[in-house]
């Protein structure tokens, strides 16, 4: 016999009629099956990751469609951006079709943020980089400019997914 907590889903608001069991059932298993969520397009981790993409891909093409005086500098920037938008990109269709409601074994919320992690540091020493061999040629200032902005909106995101993975699971032991 089981005495660990269970949780009851009702159909019950504060304030609302209570709603029939199978209009309860039947509303939870319709949202279980739908195959993509929605509400994560116009949430705020939604808004943050499309932003991130757009910027990345903004300051891949300023760089690539620049001459440039340095290849390895550019070509490190170009592959950071490239895998960082690839990868970001990953964890948003993961979110949207709710992958990592089937796939249970990988932690989600660490596995992203310890993409933000790393992909922060190297975008960081990209962009510093790409910045400092511009020589001021506009279109290489721009993708330095560009991965500084996907830069600090992927310091949000890895704070927020910091907030899911480690203060949400350390406060839940105490509780």
């Amino acid at each position: 016999m089981s005495h660990g907590a269970r949780v009851i889903r009702t159909g019950v608001s504060s304030g609302g009629p209570a709603a029939p069991p199978a209009a309860t059932a039947a509303s939870s298993a319709g949202s279980d099956a739908e195959l993509m969520d929605g509400a994560y397009f116009r949430s705020c981790a939604g808004m943050l990751k499309v932003a991130q993409m757009i910027s990345l891909l903004i300051g891949f093409i300023s760089v690539n469609s620049s001459p440039w005086t340095d290849n390895s500098a550019y070509s490190y920037f170009q592959i950071v951006t490239m895998c960082d938008l690839v990868m970001i990109l990953f964890f948003y269709i993961i979110h949207i079709f709710r992958i990592y409601r089937k796939l249970t074994c990988v932690s989600w919320p660490l596995a992203e943020f310890l993409h933000y992690l790393i992909g922060t540091i190297l975008l960081l020493i990209a962009s510093i980089v790409a910045a400092a061999k511009s020589y001021n040629l506009t279109g290489l200032v721009a993708g330095a400019t560009f991965g500084f902005l996907a830069t600090i909106l992927c310091v949000l995101s890895m704070w927020s997914s910091y907030k899911v993975s480690c203060i949400t699971q350390s406060s839940s032991k105490y509780h």
